[in-house]
């Protein structure tokens, strides 16, 4: 039996190959509703099923991209890549995930892959200001998207969520549930100072300290991201001598481990304990009690991320600030805080 093949395509429909490509391939040029379902219809009845092989040699691209983090098994992570595959889906795109493990050779090492694969862009959760994946982007000229994260080091186009702005918000309103020494879980010893979310978390509770007159020494505290090196560190401070009676975690698995080590020294919460995170992944209304959290819109996010890697002329040129699109964050309150 003959393969089917897209000039098979076009004389079914009555129209040109052209058009059929355009409606395998979601553009560039629009067609017409009425035009698109006689090329569907054509396809389906022939049976027809693109080379992608084929297309990928002839446009030296592929129909993926590549989406780096530091690691999936964090929620938060898990859930922003799932937003950008639906987003991808939504253009026709699938989505090939590498995690860094918050190294630079793991990093490289998948912007080198993904990149060799000509993938048609890639969005980089980076793990911090790597030197080396600036490097490698620039030797490939790479469509890439910076998403969550801002590094210093790598000047491309960034979609991010307001999180100093965020910390301030979740510090505040523990602050005004008349806590005077809110305490502040930051992350490890070797977070950047700039472009690095948990890094801006504990300057916006830096702020909002200040803005309340409150000291802030002796309250920030060194914590791995994850639940459950968070949940050792809630120990240690929640059998101190000083306990705070609040504290704000720069994510919501830091404060899932902080719940666990209040419920195990039985210290309750909120009543004499009270918690706040950042991110509201889904469990977040589940811990007991319920987290009072910061939230970001991750679907509008992803969209924004994958639009802009896909798209050269959302590809904003300009000053760093102008190539940076920054989402609100929102108050997410629950019960954890004190609030009914």
């Amino acid at each position: 039996m003959a393969k089917v093949t897209r000039d098979d395509v076009a004389r079914l429909a009555g129209t040109s190959t052209a058009v059929v490509s355009y409606v395998i391939n979601n553009g560039p040029r629009p067609v017409a509703p009425a035009t698109r379902e006689r090329v569907l219809a054509a396809i389906k009845e022939l049976g027809y099923r693109p080379d992608r092989v084929a297309q990928a040699m002839a446009s030296r691209r592929t129909d993926l991209i590549g989406m780096i983090v530091p690691d999936a098994r964090q929620p938060f992570f898990a859930e922003m890549a799932h937003a950008v595959e639906r987003a991808a889906a939504d253009r026709g795109k699938m989505v090939l995930v590498g995690n860094s493990d918050y190294r630079d050779d793991r990093e490289v090492h998948y912007l080198r892959a993904f990149l060799g694969m000509r993938v048609a862009g890639l969005i980089l959760v980076s793990q911090g200001p790597s030197e080396r994946a600036a490097q490698e982007i620039e030797a490939w000229d790479a469509r890439v998207v910076l998403l969550h994260e801002r590094p210093e080091a790598i000047d491309d186009v960034a979609v991010v969520t307001d999180d100093i702005g965020g910390a301030q918000m979740a510090t505040r309103h523990l602050l005004e549930h008349g806590h005077r020494d809110v305490a502040c879980l930051g992350g490890v010893p070797d977070t950047p100072s700039v472009g690095d979310p948990v890094a801006d978390h504990v300057e916006g509770w830096r702020r909002a300290m200040q803005e309340a007159g409150r000291p802030t020494d002796g309250l920030l505290f060194e914590a791995p991201y994850n639940r459950y090196d968070a949940y050792q560190v809630g120990l240690k401070i929640l059998s101190g001598p000083d306990r705070p009676s609040a504290i704000f975690c720069s994510t919501d698995d830091q404060a899932i481990g902080v719940l666990r080590a209040a419920r195990e020294l039985r210290i309750d919460v909120p009543g004499e304990l009270a918690v706040a995170g950042f991110d509201d992944v889904k469990e977040a209304g589940l811990t007991d009690p319920p987290l009072t959290t910061i939230s970001s819109d991750r679907p509008a996010m992803a969209r924004a991320a994958v639009d802009l890697v896909l798209d050269d002329s959302l590809r904003v040129a300009g000053s760093r600030r102008e190539r940076v699109r920054q989402f609100p964050s929102a108050l997410v309150v629950r019960r954890s805080c004190g609030c009914h």
